[in-house]
């Protein structure tokens, strides 16, 4: 990566030196964090490495690691299990934005500072939490809108385009933030562009196929499709493919590996280059500095910078 893009993704988060960095709390600190579904894609995946490494090499922490799978009440009952083990501090990564809601409250209750990583609860639940450290999805949405319009503008159908969306996981905070950013901002730009239906992909690349494959037989003419994720995108790129339907334009967000190849190929237009590795160090940092009694911003977000074909020799291919 260039340095340009180094500062630009770190200029507003933690590096993993940050996390070496010696503490001013008393004793070990024990940070415990509940997420989403490790299992569900790569960037969980690397964002639960890129934790574990961050933590283990700090002398001063003491990390407890645990994985909801996509479940509501399993997490609600993480959150519990970490009150009684009465851990400094907690992180979540929300399975659903409203649900979490009086688990994070509990835990405020019990003294135990709350981190909301990656995907913010509901506003109904901002008194109870410490900080949100992540990337600001309705600012990814609005991005992508804007990628999607510069395109049909380049193309010349800016004033006739119809295009399909696909959500991720319903009730999820960064799945609705995404939908808003980018249905907020397309009218703004490109106001003749047709949002034709939404559909949810669940973050999966295979029920977001199937989904491709209904609008491809619903609608003879899709101009553009909208991911919340590249996983997702790729998915209805996969579908586009195999219906022969050519000369659509894919934009995402989340920029994974397959959605970089893709847009290598020219298959995929563009997306939001986001590092699950910043991501998780920040999670991480945050904590720590409130701990450490530092004054933290309650929305901690770190940039995520537009990715197209034109530009993507300036970023590195994500690892994830």
């Amino acid at each position: 990566m260039t340095s340009k893009m180094r500062a630009l993704l770190t200029a507003t988060t933690a590096v993993a030196g940050l996390a070496l960095a010696g503490s001013a709390y008393a004793d070990t600190m024990k940070i415990g964090i509940t997420q989403n579904n490790v299992g569900v894609d790569s960037y969980q995946t690397t964002y639960e490495r890129a934790f574990v490494s961050a933590a283990e090499a700090n002398p001063n922490v003491e990390a407890v690691v645990l994985d909801a799978g996509g479940d509501v009440a399993r997490q609600i009952a993480q959150m519990e299990d970490l009150i009684q083990q009465e851990v400094d501090a907690i992180i979540i990564w929300p399975t659903n934005g409203e649900a979490v809601i009086p688990a994070v409250r509990k835990a405020q209750n019990a003294g135990i500072p709350v981190i909301v990583t990656n995907s913010n609860i509901a506003e109904q639940g901002f008194d109870f939490v410490k900080s949100f450290s992540g990337p600001d999805n309705i600012t990814q949405g609005s991005r992508s809108a804007e990628i999607m319009c510069d395109k049909f503008k380049d193309m010349g159908i800016a004033d006739e385009a119809k295009i399909v969306q696909i959500s991720g996981q319903p009730g999820y905070t960064t799945a609705i933030e995404r939908a808003k950013g980018f249905e907020d901002r397309l009218p703004e730009v490109c106001p003749n562009v047709e949002l034709m239906e939404t559909q949810p992909g669940d973050w999966n690349r295979e029920k977001s196929q199937r989904v491709m494959e209904a609008f491809l037989v619903k609608y003879d003419d899709i101009d553009g499709v909208y991911a919340g994720d590249d996983n997702m995108g790729v998915g209805a790129l996969n579908a586009a493919k195999a219906a022969g339907r050519d000369g659509i334009i894919f934009v995402g967000a989340t920029n994974f590996a397959v959605g970089y190849e893709a847009m290598e190929r020219g298959e995929y237009w563009g997306s939001i280059y986001q590092s699950p590795v910043d991501d998780a160090e920040a999670a991480l940092q945050t904590a720590i500095d409130i701990l450490d009694g530092k004054d933290v911003p309650f929305l901690n977000y770190f940039d995520t910078p537009k990715i197209t074909q034109e530009n993507m020799d300036q970023f590195d291919k994500p690892v994830f």
